[in-house]
């Protein structure tokens, strides 16, 4: 696999549970991108920059085959992505995975599955060529029901809310990393992307 590796910050923030002015800041920055073995020699170099589009900082992958743009917020992975190839391409869902901060891979779900058929299979997402797809992904387990009047679905945070700055300190997810596992589909054979992100730092205010 060839690894990638990366500097650019991305700040997420989470609103912290027990106050309503208490705010969990997270510095997670993309590490590294792992592409398929002798990658610069099937889809030529490859290369990584961050841009600013509306306001919002996100990271742009390419190499000859894909473009993809990521933008993460407290509960999703966001992505946007372009099929540079001249073959349909396909995003196999149920070969995707999270893996979080303690090792755990973790099934994920994408745009367009009910909260209720999180679990079920998923089609694979099919790209022609030159065309893109936007989409989310986050982990099934993340999501859960809530009852009563004003319960509903939700979306857990990717990482732990804290109320005071002592307690974000002694974050487990401080140092740690987690991976998307993002197999492509070209011509029937599996390319398997790895995108790895490290949280640097929490703050509290």
């Amino acid at each position: 696999m060839k690894k990638l590796i990366l500097t650019a910050l991305i700040p997420l923030i989470f609103t912290s549970c027990g106050s309503l002015f208490k705010v969990t800041s997270y510095d997670v920055s993309l590490k590294a991108v792992e592409s398929p073995a002798d990658s610069k020699v099937q889809y030529g170099e490859t290369k990584v920059i961050k841009v600013e589009q509306e306001g919002l900082s996100k990271y742009q992958y390419e190499d000859d085959y894909i473009k993809i743009f990521w933008y993460v917020t407290s509960t999703q992975f966001n992505f946007d992505i372009t099929n540079k190839t001249n073959h349909t391409i396909k995003l196999p869902w149920d070969d995707m995975a999270y893996v979080d901060q303690n090792g755990s891979t973790k099934r994920v779900m994408h745009s367009g599955v009910k909260y209720t058929e999180r679990n079920s299979s998923q089609p694979a997402s099919t790209l022609p060529r030159n065309a893109s797809l936007s989409d989310v992904l986050l982990p099934t387990d993340n999501v859960y029901y809530v009852s009563g009047q004003y319960g509903g679905w939700r979306e857990a945070s990717l990482f732990p809310r804290y109320n005071t700055q002592e307690e974000a300190q002694a974050s487990p997810a401080l140092g740690k990393s987690v991976r998307i596992i993002f197999p492509i589909l070209i011509q029937d054979v599996v390319n398997e992307y790895v995108f790895e992100f490290s949280v640097d730092s929490v703050t509290v205010k």
